[in-house]
């Protein structure tokens, strides 16, 4: 067994922006199942949403974000975090991250700014379209360099481990975490005084997701398991955009498309966003999803269609480079012909209940990043406000956790015991897990995507049920393994969504069912579940 100050489960930017801060105060270590720098951040294209010029103000970027939240937003949470904001991008920059722009002799840069759906002003920074992949180069190499920093690669945490499920009854805190070790099979025991969850979202649960293989909702699920409450997750963002090709994947076409002037097209080659919003491309995210979802439906076409080819080619290609070599190496020349896209799983706006600087309803754990839930996004995400509230959480988390006092003395006398296995054998039919794999995700397409009916819902809920059953069972007869627990928490995380999904009787933001078209007022609070026997 190891001890450390920190146990740092995740490697995006709020994990790493986290360990960089928390390594001058104490011991860390990241654990990351994959390479450390494979997270959803390395995938984000638009960029960072921040008030870095003198036209814009904290003010409007308030009330913009209020207004894409549906009305479900902590104001005082985004009051809080868009202010904060200013000063922790000036941290990025000071590590090495170059956002596009032209240098100054002092301070910030002049930034090229970005615009983005739902926004009112020009304020998104960006390395042309692969923002996310400049941040996380940056950061990785950042800890690679670092002394106070230990980072377990292709390592996998399994469950949190807490006072209560040691037998403590009258107290409980998170104190450690199982971790399996992919390379050898074997389970290794982490003690820390703090646990901070940075494990990103879980758009791997639905078929279609924008999202890397790594999101599988790993800290979500552990959190339940182990009690912390539950916020929100009955929102789940769907990109409007995603590259449509059979070979492509889930490639996203960013939101900075739109914001330069792209334009959605149906199967005639008519725009219809303008019929649906007077904001027609940029307005925000749930409003262009459900356009788009329905413009397929009543045509009964596979897609729609993006078109910038109103632009001049060369700003196309200095300015989506990425976007433009990959849709290239499909065929599409995106500066002559409109781009196929669909919308796709995205974002979680709901996670693990935290306040403003990540601590959870649990003491000893706390959750920073898309894993979390401080009511920053309500019932909609503003585009870009993701990496923006990474770090403004990571860089808050750091400074409550330095200044709290350790503990009781005598919590860190409680003996953790390693893990055992048992007599559990070796899973010889791995087409049982990618069946039951598959099933779930394409349950939750099915049922529990963009548009939702209470009959779908409980379907789902009563597939799922016995799906994790099935799931349990499979987990304490056979040796844990990556694909086991991954499938373990993606039933989990589906549950999770399709519970809360069910509590909200009205349609508000990311949420719409057929069954409850309209607000109710009497519904406009956060949707707080907590396991009951953790």
């Amino acid at each position: 067994m190891k001890h450390y100050d920190f146990v740092v489960i995740g490697s995006g930017i709020a994990g790493l922006s986290f360990a960089l801060k928390a390594a001058t105060f104490g011991s860390v270590a990241i654990i990351t199942k994959s390479a450390a720098h494979e997270s959803n951040t390395r995938y984000a294209q638009g960029g960072i949403a921040c008030v870095t010029s003198a036209e814009d103000s904290f003010e409007l970027h308030v009330q913009d974000t209020l207004e894409a939240g549906d009305g479900l937003c902590d104001e005082s949470v985004v009051r809080s975090i868009v202010t904060d904001g200013p000063g922790r991008v000036r941290e990025l920059i000071e590590i090495g991250v170059q956002f596009d722009g032209r240098p100054q002799p002092t301070g910030l840069p002049k930034l090229d700014l970005g615009h983005e759906g739902g926004h009112s002003m020009r304020r998104i920074l960006h390395s042309k379209d692969a923002t996310g992949r400049a941040i996380e180069d940056a950061l990785v190499e950042a800890a690679r360099m670092s002394p106070g920093i230990e980072t377990l690669a292709n390592h996998m945490a399994i469950d949190l481990i807490t006072l209560r499920k040691l037998g403590h009854v009258s107290t409980d805190r998170c104190i450690g975490v199982y971790v399996l070790n992919e390379a050898t099979g074997e389970v290794i025991t982490l003690r820390a005084n703090h646990i901070v969850l940075a494990t990103g979202g879980c758009g791997r649960v639905y078929l279609h997701t924008t999202n890397p293989s790594v999101a599988s909702g790993d800290g979500l699920a552990m959190a339940w398991r182990a009690g912390a409450k539950i916020a929100n997750m009955e929102f789940i963002q769907f990109h409007p955009t995603c590259l449509y090709h059979p070979g492509a994947g889930s490639f996203l076409i960013s939101e900075a498309v739109r914001g330069e002037g792209a334009r959605l097209l149906n199967q005639q080659g008519e725009r219809f966003m303008l019929k649906c919003d007077p904001r027609a491309e940029l307005a925000p995210r749930d409003i262009v999803a459900r356009a788009i979802d329905a413009e397929m439906k009543r045509t009964g076409a596979k897609c729609v269609h993006l078109d910038i080819t109103h632009k001049p080619a060369e700003f196309i290609r200095d300015r989506f480079p990425t976007i433009y070599q990959t849709c290239l190496r499909f065929g599409i020349d995106i500066t002559r012909s409109p781009i196929p896209v669909v919308p796709a799983a995205h974002y979680q706006c709901g996670g693990v209940l935290t306040d403003v600087s990540g601590s959870s309803s649990l003491p000893g754990l706390s959750a920073i990043g898309e894993v979390g839930c401080t009511g920053l996004h309500g019932a909609n995400r503003l585009a870009s406000n993701s990496l923006l509230e990474a770090l403004v959480l990571a860089h808050r988390c750091c400074g409550k956790l330095v200044s709290t006092p350790i503990p009781d003395p005598e919590v860190w006398q409680v003996h953790l015991p390693e893990w055992k296995s048992g007599n559990v054998q070796d899973l010889d039919e791995g087409v049982v897990i990618s069946h039951n794999w598959e099933e779930i995700r394409r349950l939750m397409w099915d049922y529990v995507g963009i548009v939702r009916t209470t009959k779908r819902l409980q379907r789902a809920a009563t597939r799922l049920r016995n799906l994790q059953q099935e799931i349990q069972e499979f987990y304490w007869n056979f040796k844990v393994s990556t694909d086991l627990l991954e499938l373990r928490n993606l039933a989990t995380v589906a549950g999770l969504i399709v519970d809360s999904a069910l509590l909200r009787r009205e349609s508000r933001g990311l949420h719409f069912t057929l069954d409850f078209p309209g607000h109710s007022e009497d519904q406009r609070h956060p949707t707080v579940i907590q396991r009951s026997d953790p």
